[in-house]
């Protein structure tokens, strides 16, 4: 949001010609839809969004190119990569529209382990599987959306608080 702001707000900017822009990407925050729209209006270009960490060398899932991206949405995992819900336990979380569970991540992108820090590797890494401390969900089509960061989370009065739902 903050780079796709500072160049929408600078009028020089907004002067370019933009008929050979063919793609524009963005990911480390979701866009939200008030500049996605601003920025379509302005160029002409969508922005489609991806999802990764280091560890996963860096991107392990991607909007789908060619279809109008989802609003909130990280996409879906790229080609070699599998993506799924976990608990804190590393059991899978059960499917539904409202489920939420930590991002766990397998694929050739994946990191072989933390240099000289084997029980950080174990605690992130099992069977392939790598967990990324993000929370989300996921829709029926395979999207999936984040929620937060697992370490972020506030429970309350029994109740899971997102910071980002605060905020």
């Amino acid at each position: 949001n903050t780079l796709f702001n500072a160049l929408l707000n600078n009028e020089d900017f907004r002067k370019l010609d933009f008929s050979n822009v063919k793609l524009v990407m963005g990911g480390g925050m979701a866009v939200q839809k008030p500049v996605a729209d601003r920025w379509q209006e302005v160029t002409g270009s969508i922005i489609y969004e991806g999802y990764g960490l280091s560890e996963t060398s860096p991107v392990a899932s991607f909007s789908v190119y060619g279809e109008e991206p989802r609003e909130g949405s990280i996409g879906k995992p790229i080609p070699g990569v599998e993506m799924k819900l976990i608990n804190d336990d590393w059991s899978d979380v059960e499917a539904g529209p409202d489920a939420v569970g930590e991002i766990a991540i397998k694929g050739h992108n994946i990191m072989k382990g933390y240099y000289d820090r084997p029980e950080a590797t174990a605690e992130a890494i099992k069977d392939g599987w790598f967990r990324s401390g993000d929370l989300a969900k996921k829709d029926d089509e395979g999207f999936y959306y984040i929620v937060d960061r697992s370490k972020d989370m506030i429970i309350r009065g029994g109740y899971n608080v997102y910071p980002r739902e605060i905020e």
